[in-house]
C-alpha cells in the first residue's frame, strides 16, 4: 500500500488548487514492530522541519472506537496539518532537508491516506 505521495500526485494536487491555505488529514496505520515509536520520532522532527514552510499541526491522536466503519477501516492515528498554501506543502516536501527524515515516517506506516481538504464556506457570512 502506498504512504507516500509521488510526483504525479503532487503535480495533481497542484493543478487542482483553489488558492488559500490547505489542511492535510492523515489517516495512519503503523506497522507492527515499532511503527509508532517511528512516527512519533517523525512527527518530533517534522515539527522542526515543517515550520519553514508555515505548517502548524493542528491535531494529532490516536484513532479510538470506529462508529461508522466496515471492518478494517479504523486507523491507528489520525493527524490535520495546515498549510498557508499547497505549494507551501509541495515546496517541503520537495525540501532536501525534509527528505532526510521522511525515510521515518515511510517506515513507520502500513497504509496512510494523505487528503487535501479544503474549507467549508461560513454559513454565518451567507447576507
Amino acid at each position: 500500500m502506498a504512504v507516500d505521495p509521488t510526483g504525479a500526485d503532487l503535480k495533481r494536487f497542484l493543478a487542482e488548487d483553489p488558492g488559500g491555505p490547505v489542511v492535510m488529514l492523515n489517516l495512519l496505520r503503523f506497522r507492527p514492530d515499532g511503527g509508532r515509536e517511528s512516527y512519533l520520532e517523525y512527527t518530533r522532527r517534522f515539527r522542526e522541519q515543517s515550520a519553514r514552510f508555515g505548517a502548524e499541526v493542528l491535531y494529532v491522536g490516536d484513532g479510538s472506537s470506529a462508529l461508522v466503519a466496515e471492518a478494517g477501516q479504523a486507523w491507528d492515528a489520525v493527524l490535520l496539518v495546515r498549510y498557508p498554501t499547497r505549494q507551501a506543502f509541495s515546496d517541503m516536501v520537495r525540501d532536501p532537508v525534509y527528505s532526510q527524515i521522511t525515510s521515518l515516517r515511510t517506515g513507520a506506516l502500513v497504509e496512510a491516506v494523505l487528503q487535501a481538504t479544503t474549507p467549508w464556506p461560513d454559513p454565518s457570512a451567507a447576507d
